[in-house]
């Protein structure tokens, strides 16, 4: 099934990973930009700065030495997220939702006692977890709550909205759940379940698990298809300003649904990986060329949502282009 899937997008404008590169990435990403989003401390300071919301920094520990004021830090919260500022893949990311004495219990309920959370910490700031295998910082921050609406079609954790912007127009985007498999994180490559989203409506499309294309959450056993994405267009207002943030030209943008705070910012990519065709069922390359084509600069924000959902949407499939022969 999967295989006929890639022969049908490869018809439909497949982007494969080295054209991705050399047609899109390396032009409209500069490179002196990309501190911007590889910095997860960085880009929080300059979405809260264009007033955009994302999960609340409770502190961070820079060198190892402030590892022995994290009892004081981490007394004040009850659950938080430990994860490490250029962390790659969802790795090192370590979930606390409650604290029994000195040990504390992981989001899957199980427990970790305080000298293997505090040793963690450390590996953080080795760069253990780090793109590059460069030192790092690690970063306490709120834990988001899922949105109830959403807690029916995952595992566990929190789902995400990845939300792929070219040149300052949402193109295409998917719903990441998480999953037994992926202990309960919205990671794809841990295991989590990618949903396609339709960009006119907000409505959730079949979805790919593990190279296979399902229909319902694998633990759950609920549909993941027709589900309607709470603030579908404030999700893409805010993806589409991120390109005044950062100034990138292409990029990922992963929003979450917090119960209480609604949609919040969790982290920018300037390399978005290419499974979201997959998911899908459409190539991105029409999309992209035609926001070349017809996509002005001088454009609005509320003007790059509103041309993205008529060009972009299900229901009004994009121009063909030719067939690429990139592999993902």
């Amino acid at each position: 099934m999967i295989l006929d899937l890639y022969k049908s997008l490869a018809k439909k404008g497949l982007l494969g990973i080295n054209q991705r590169n050399a047609d899109y990435i390396l032009p409209y990403n500069a490179r002196h930009r990309y501190p911007l989003v590889d910095d997860k401390l960085l880009t929080k300071r300059l979405a809260l700065q264009a007033g955009l919301g994302v999960p609340e920094l409770y502190g961070s520990v820079e060198i190892v030495r402030q590892v022995r004021d994290l009892p004081e830090l981490l007394n004040r919260h009850t659950d938080f997220v430990i994860k490490p500022a250029h962390g790659n893949s969802g790795e090192g990311i370590l979930i606390i939702a409650s604290r029994i004495k000195r040990a504390y219990r992981r989001h899957n309920g199980l427990l970790i006692s305080e000298e293997a959370l505090f040793h963690h910490v450390t590996n953080i700031l080795s760069g253990m977890y780090s793109l590059g295998g460069h030192p790092d910082k690690a970063l306490i921050e709120y834990r988001v709550q899922a949105d109830p609406f959403l807690e029916t079609i995952s595992y566990q954790g929190v789902p995400d909205i990845r939300i792929i912007v070219f040149r300052g127009f949402p193109v295409m985007s998917m719903v990441r759940l998480p999953t037994r498999m992926s202990n309960g994180k919205a990671n794809l490559h841990q295991g989590a379940l990618g949903a396609g989203i339709d960009l006119a409506t907000g409505t959730t499309l079949e979805a790919v698990w593990q190279n296979e294309v399902v229909d319902e959450h694998p633990d759950t056993g609920n549909s993941v298809s027709g589900v309607k994405i709470p603030y579908w267009d404030t999700l893409l207002h805010q993806a589409s300003r991120c390109y005044e943030l950062t100034g990138l030209g292409y990029q990922g943008v992963d929003i979450v649904l917090d119960r209480d705070k609604g949609p919040l910012i969790l982290e920018l990519n300037a390399r978005p990986g290419l499974n979201i065709q997959i998911a899908n069922k459409v190539g991105l390359l029409p999309r992209l060329r035609q926001v070349e084509r017809d996509g002005k600069e001088s454009m609005t924000v509320e003007e790059r949502v509103t041309f993205s959902q008529k060009h972009f949407g299900a229901v009004l499939p994009p121009q063909p282009a030719e067939q690429t022969t990139n592999h993902l």
